[in-house]
């Protein structure tokens, strides 16, 4: 499974849901693209050493996901899809969304706009 920024957010700070939907995947994988918006979301907090120190010790337990040149075509064909349908996206959800297809994975997010990327299984919680 493929963890999207809001699915993070709500694990770290012990979502009930969140960490239920987590531990029924066989692999957590975070796209550096979700570690980026999220180390942006905790540069801001209040609690930003607890975050930060959450987040060192939550990674070494999950796989990342690096956008590669393989990642490319899928970002290209996504855009173009969502373009043609008028359902246009944030450019790193479409990364992120991209990631998935490149590597068959759901996404768990409760983002919804993730429901118009053809070929791609969003878990909600």
């Amino acid at each position: 499974m493929i963890v999207d920024t809001n699915a993070l957010s709500a694990f770290a700070d012990d979502s009930p849901e969140a960490i239920t939907a987590m531990g029924k995947a066989d692999r957590v994988t975070i796209p550096v693209v979700v570690i980026g918006e999220y180390r942006y979301g905790i540069a801001q907090s209040n609690r930003r050493n607890k975050y930060e120190e959450w987040l060192a010790g939550f990674l070494p337990a999950c796989d990342t996901l690096d956008i590669t040149m393989k990642t490319v075509p899928e970002y290209a064909k996504i855009c173009l899809e969502l373009r043609r349908a008028g359902t246009p996206i944030p450019s790193n959800d479409i990364w992120i969304a991209a990631l998935c297809r490149q590597h068959d994975l759901p996404l768990l997010s409760r983002d919804r706009h993730f429901d118009h990327v053809k070929g791609l299984r969003r878990l909600a919680w």
